[in-house]
């Protein structure tokens, strides 16, 4: 043979058998060492599993009555995923689909595109890898069609499942309190490793506001999972396992239903009065809270929305009216996020803050119908004068000209136009201490933290605005011009002084805010726990809606327990004379005619009205108040922007409010014996049981 043909044979042999020992050791490694992990993945290919959902938790008031609760509807759902797998990409299955469901495969189909930038609504919003509702409220002889023909509607699945009710116990909605629920996306998805994508149901849902989005872990539920037998075709041949769902837990609030309905219907009662009064009251905002405590018992805000608007998909249209001010953008809750000049209900803070930089809390002081802050005449309510009076009337016939002069002389006093190194600010010092400017920590989102300007809020705002100043004083404002020379003129004129010294806090500055005025903001929630604050001795509470979150069998599973509250920088002795005084003001002060005739043998209020200018637009009407004012239990709020004054449209409100809760002529009062609840409530059997209410 030939030497080199030998070494060729020879090389063959070796190659050959090394691929053969490959292939055996290969072989050897998936059968003896990951042969577990093959079989696993061989049982698989005959077996499903499938997510049971777990029924969400419902939302109570403090008597037990469904805030928020589940209904039983046939839900239609397409899978995406089957759909592309197909030749037509599942044209003719939706075409059959829309024929059974009475609609049109255009309808079907942008129900089932995925959101995205230039998307218009329908769309989804969530996984395109989950099955998506197309249809909630299906007819069950439709559904049957659809189950009984699968081979014509692969990918189609319909199946009972629960989705969210909400019954308006009393009237009470609270939509923005409540929140909503929404699809989950695939980032959220990603995010949480391990969780269960079902479809349509309450764990793929997810909450977007409110207590929805709070509570949204102790609402949902551990989902459970099926995992069944099939066969080459699919086609379900038995159950092999199977793990029941968690029902969801009940969160039980501190809303009670009925004072929440009172507080709804008060704010439209005073809105409409408004209205025929010349008024364009666009918008309003109710507050109760328990004052000990910070439980929140009702939260009402105007404009308002029908929060089964959500449930089976939201149309552009709706979705679009919901966040656009033409309809006044209903889904921001005005209680928690809307920001407002407060007015002369601010001035409890003014007072204390007067009296801690040294002002006699007993002394007379000049209440003329207007006072000079340098060059400019700072005026009362329609200029009225009391001559020589003391704090407590100051309050009562709520004189600003007092507060004008504290203000002024401590402006004066920290340097005026060159201030010293470390000014005091002591109204701007003391308006923190009572929580304005800042966050509440209330168990809800989105919550506004208002504003409370000082002198480097001054220079951060200068530093923003000063370049459209500036262009403003050279230019002028001829469009304005054209039709309102006056103002024009006015507006150049402040042009020019904020341009060349805007940073600057000046005596106006301080003058206007001692009296809420300016560039003052708060919330009605921040005022109404200030309010709290005054009457329960000196407490800065931190207000809660959850009450507990109790298991489907009843049993509470944990109690939600408010922060400990901060203490006010505010002697005992201050804040009591300042209760005395707010106790007249319903009876013989500014708010004497809202509550003319009012039954005050039922309980007794105190409380300070507020009418606050806004440039540009109409003044925002304030009440705020506790009762009963000797021991005082509850604080109640009220605000409409654009309402006319504190007396004649807020005031109302918060005497209908109270009128509801303690009772009147003809009327049952929601709190017996003048108090809440002090048991948790039990849940109705069917929840008991793990069933959707």
């Amino acid at each position: 043979m030939n030497p080199r043909t030998h070494f060729r044979l020879v090389v063959l042999y070796v190659l050959v058998g090394a691929l053969l020992l490959v292939l055996m050791g290969r072989l050897w490694t998936m059968q003896v060492l990951d042969g577990e992990h093959y079989r696993q993945i061989a049982a698989q290919n005959r077996t499903r599993d499938i997510v049971v959902p777990a029924v969400r938790g419902s939302i109570l008031d403090s008597s037990g009555r469904a805030l928020v609760r589940n209904r039983s509807a046939l839900v239609v759902s397409v899978d995406r995923t089957t759909l592309s797998r197909q030749k037509d990409r599942g044209r003719g299955v939706l075409t059959r689909l829309a024929g059974v469901l009475g609609t049109s495969y255009d309808e079907l189909s942008k129900r089932i595109r995925l959101c995205g930038p230039g998307i218009k609504r329908p769309c989804w919003p969530g996984s395109p890898y989950q099955p998506i509702p197309v249809d909630d409220r299906v007819d069950p002889k439709r559904a049957l069609q659809i189950m009984e023909r699968q081979e014509e509607f692969p990918g189609v699945t319909a199946a009972v499942q629960a989705i969210r009710e909400y019954p308006k116990p009393e009237g009470a909605a609270a939509v923005q309190a409540l929140g909503y629920l929404q699809p989950i996306t695939q980032e959220e998805v990603d995010k949480r490793k391990g969780l269960r994508v079902t479809g349509y149901s309450g764990v793929d849902l997810v909450g977007r506001d409110g207590l929805e989005a709070m509570y949204d872990g102790d609402l949902r539920g551990e989902p459970g999972l099926r995992r069944v037998l099939v066969d080459s075709q699919g086609r379900v041949t038995g159950t092999k396992s199977e793990q029941q769902a968690v029902p969801g837990g009940t969160l039980v609030t501190s809303i009670d239903a009925k004072i929440q309905g009172a507080a709804e219907k008060a704010l439209d009662d005073a809105m409409k009065s408004a209205r025929q009064q010349g008024e364009k009251a666009d918008a309003a905002a109710a507050v109760v809270m328990e004052v000990g405590t910070g439980r929140i018992v009702a939260m009402a805000s105007r404009p308002t929305y029908d929060p089964s608007i959500w449930t089976g998909g939201i149309s552009q249209d709706d979705y679009d009216a919901l966040l656009g001010k033409k309809r006044g953008e209903p889904l921001i809750s005005r209680a928690i996020a809307g920001q407002f000049a407060p007015g002369s209900t601010f001035k409890i803070s003014s007072t204390a803050a007067a009296v801690a930089d040294g002002y006699d809390l007993n002394g007379i002081y000049p209440c003329p119908g207007s006072y000079n802050v340098g060059s400019r005449a700072f005026t009362n309510f329609e200029s009225t004068a009391h001559g020589p009076v003391d704090l407590h009337k100051a309050l009562v016939v709520s004189c600003d000209t007092i507060y004008y002069k504290f203000a002024y002389e401590q402006w004066q006093r920290d340097g005026g136009m060159k201030p010293k190194k470390d000014p005091k600010d002591p109204m701007v010092e003391m308006a923190r201490h009572w929580g304005f400017g800042s966050r509440s920590g209330i168990d809800l989102p989105s919550e506004t933290p208002g504003r409370i300007p000082d002198r480097g809020w001054k220079r951060d705002y200068w530093n923003a605005t000063k370049k459209a100043d500036c262009k403003g004083a050279k230019q002028g404002y001829p469009e304005v011009a054209k039709t309102d020379p006056a103002r024009a003129a006015y507006l150049k004129a402040v042009a020019a002084e904020n341009c060349a010294e805007g940073y600057v806090w000046r005596a106006g500055d301080a003058a206007n805010f001692s009296v809420g005025q300016g560039d003052i903001l708060v919330t009605p929630l921040q005022l109404t726990r200030a309010y709290a604050a005054l009457a329960n001795g000196g407490k800065l509470v931190v207000p809660r809606v959850g009450l507990a979150v109790m298991n489907p069998d009843g049993s509470v599973a944990r109690r939600i327990q408010p922060p400990e509250p901060k203490k006010l920088p505010v002697d005992g002795k201050v804040l009591k004379y300042m209760r005395d005084a707010l106790a007249e003001v319903p009876k013989k002060g500014t708010a004497g005619g809202a509550f003319n005739g009012f039954d005050f043998k039922r309980v007794t209020v105190a409380g300070k009205t507020g009418t606050a200018e806004v440039w540009g637009k109409g003044d925002t009407s304030w009440f705020a108040s506790y009762a009963p004012a000797d021991k005082p239990r509850y604080a109640v709020v009220a605000m409409v922007s654009q309402g006319g004054t504190g007396a004649s449209t807020a005031a109302p409100a918060v005497r209908a409010i109270y009128e509801a809760m303690y009772g009147a002529k003809g009327k049952e009062p929601a709190l017996k014996d003048g108090r809440l609840p002090a048991e948790l409530p039990q849940l109705p059997q069917a929840r008991r049981e793990g069933t959707a209410p």
